[in-house]
């Protein structure tokens, strides 16, 4: 079944320009047919792909190692290990980022955890204020609320 660069984009949840951009690049596993008028042509294997295609540059894979892996699929047969080998470096790199984005994440849970009790208590001014002269804890020093610290250095509760 043939679709038109609307169907595409109102399916795939792209923008039309983000078509045009992603055939330009050649990140496409199939060249994008068009009829005598111009107007392109898609499949739903381009479809296919293109979530595919989608993924991987949502998960931070640049636009050179897309072109490789595409160009690698087209030669067709016998190079599987590198598409694997390309495939496993950008899911090693994507490990490395949930990683740290976990770390990222419970930091953001103490702070909405600290704010949530010093607004509970009535006591949001006794949060952390680094441009305060006195540093915004009243002078106290208790940065965290009285929790009895444990958030390890930069990690006041501001």
């Amino acid at each position: 079944m043939d679709l038109s660069i609307g169907e595409v984009a109102r399916r795939s949840g792209l923008s039309v320009y983000a078509l045009r951009f992603y055939e330009r690049e050649g990140l496409f596993a199939n060249p994008v047919r068009r009829l005598s008028n111009g107007r392109r042509v898609y499949r739903e294997e381009d479809l296919e792909w293109l979530a595919i295609c989608v993924r991987l540059r949502s998960s931070g894979m640049p636009v050179a190692m897309i072109r490789g892996y595409i160009d690698l699929v087209r030669a067709g047969a016998g190079n599987e290990r590198e598409r694997l080998d390309l495939l496993r470096r950008h899911q090693d790199d994507v490990a490395a980022q949930i990683r740290e984005l976990q770390v990222t994440l419970e930091v953001m849970r103490e702070k909405v955890q600290v704010y949530e009790e010093h607004l509970a208590r009535g006591a949001a001014d006794r949060l952390w204020n680094p441009s305060h002269p006195d540093g915004g804890d009243g002078g106290d020093g208790d940065r965290d609320g009285g929790r009895g610290g444990g958030r390890g250095a930069g990690a006041a509760s501001s």
